[in-house]
């Protein structure tokens, strides 16, 4: 089955423009996929995959004729998993300098490792993308909204990673492989994690508390780590693409909460995963935290892919008032509840709206989830 991918056409637009192409995202996202429907049968092209160390060793020690013997006629140079070139920044520098006939397309699933190396390097020389799994709105274009709205409760237990989509019966499977062999494979490698069971722990504590405020004293007692440890290595993990977070929203009322924040998965049958609770979504005490998770992580891959700048938080005060998801843009702040049973209809605070009048305001369910995640993005 051959999904587009929303990065497609962006990638075909920026070719020959000058700059290097840097597509992130964790592993099994369909990085390589994406790169081999873009110009699997296209000429001129070579490839490159870092992951192997005798492709390391020919970027050592590069010079610009070096290169140029080493891409021979080739116009377009793709390279795999780039993290693993030592001060690959500064290779690709010299790449996008000295051979500006070379479109240069690079992959890597550690943002710690390869962002870092690249930013200042190729400061004005760089289109930089992520690729997350499968989305709600690649998945409508592919086979409509019909279907898969009717696949949306399978989709909240074993979520969008391609090999899972592709997998019909065999989900599970494809799921316990993803996390037993991918999942930590760059974060275990990051020398700042010296206890990987005690990094599991804290992944299967942030996956029972999705939707609520995560304290990291609270789960460094849990699990016995210090919260200086706990803010590392939550850290690794967003930048491994496997958690992101959400700030609490405060401006200038008193009982804001200031520095509390919420814990979201990319993907939700990686947070099943972890927890090893497959049960279907009618059926599950934790239905409307995955109708969270998965209602907020298809938004945040909404506004990537279609380049929509936003501000995105939470909003809660002392006494329990609450908004579930919050964004700003252009000056207007857009509050939005998630709720997982349609007939829940709940309003605004108060508080909130005189606080804040220049807002709006809407409440996602199931019957008009697709708006928000894969239209107007209003």
């Amino acid at each position: 089955m051959k999904i587009k991918r929303k990065l497609h056409d962006t990638i075909e637009k920026e070719l020959f423009g000058g700059k290097a192409l840097i597509i992130m995202g964790a592993r099994q996202t369909g990085k390589t996929t994406l790169l081999e429907q873009i110009f699997g049968n296209r000429k001129g092209v070579v490839w490159f995959n870092a992951d192997e160390p005798d492709v390391t060793a020919l970027f050592e020690k590069p010079t610009s004729v070096r290169l140029k013997a080493l891409f021979g006629n080739e116009q377009i140079v793709i390279v795999d998993e780039a993290q693993r070139i030592e001060n690959v920044g500064l290779k690709f520098k010299l790449i996008t300098d000295q051979l500006p006939e070379i479109q240069l397309v690079a992959t890597g699933s550690s943002s710690f490792d390869l962002a870092s190396q690249v930013n200042e390097p190729l400061t004005g020389r760089k289109w930089e993308h992520q690729l997350f799994p499968l989305s709600t709105q690649e998945m409508i274009n592919h086979h409509g909204l019909l279907e898969e709205t009717r696949m949306l409760p399978h989709r909240l237990v074993y979520g969008y990673y391609p090999e899972v989509v592709t997998s019909t019966g065999n989900e599970r499977k494809v799921l316990k492989e993803i996390t037993d062999s991918y999942l930590y494979k760059d974060v275990l490698k990051f020398d700042k994690v010296k206890k990987p069971d005690k990094l599991i722990k804290l992944l299967q504590a942030l996956a029972f508390q999705i939707g609520n405020e995560v304290s990291y004293n609270e789960i460094g007692n849990i699990i016995g780590l210090d919260n200086e440890t706990v803010e590392k290595y939550i850290l690794i993990l967003e930048r491994a693409y496997i958690i992101f977070k959400l700030v609490a929203f405060s401006r200038n009322l008193r009982k804001e909460l200031k520095r509390s924040r919420k814990i979201y998965f990319y993907d939700n049958g990686i947070r099943n995963a972890l927890i090893a609770n497959f049960s279907e979504a009618g059926f599950r005490q934790d239905a409307g935290a995955l109708w969270e998770n998965y209602v907020i992580s298809e938004r945040k891959k909404f506004l990537h892919y279609n380049n929509i700048w936003a501000n995105c938080y939470f909003w809660r005060t002392q006494d329990q008032q609450e908004i579930d998801y919050i964004e700003e843009r252009d000056g207007t702040l857009y509050a939005t509840e998630i709720k997982w049973n349609p007939g829940k209809n709940p309003r605004l605070p108060l508080t909130f709206s005189k606080a804040y009048p220049s807002h709006q305001y809407r409440v996602i369910t199931r019957e008009n989830f697709e708006r928000f995640v894969s239209t107007t993005g209003d």
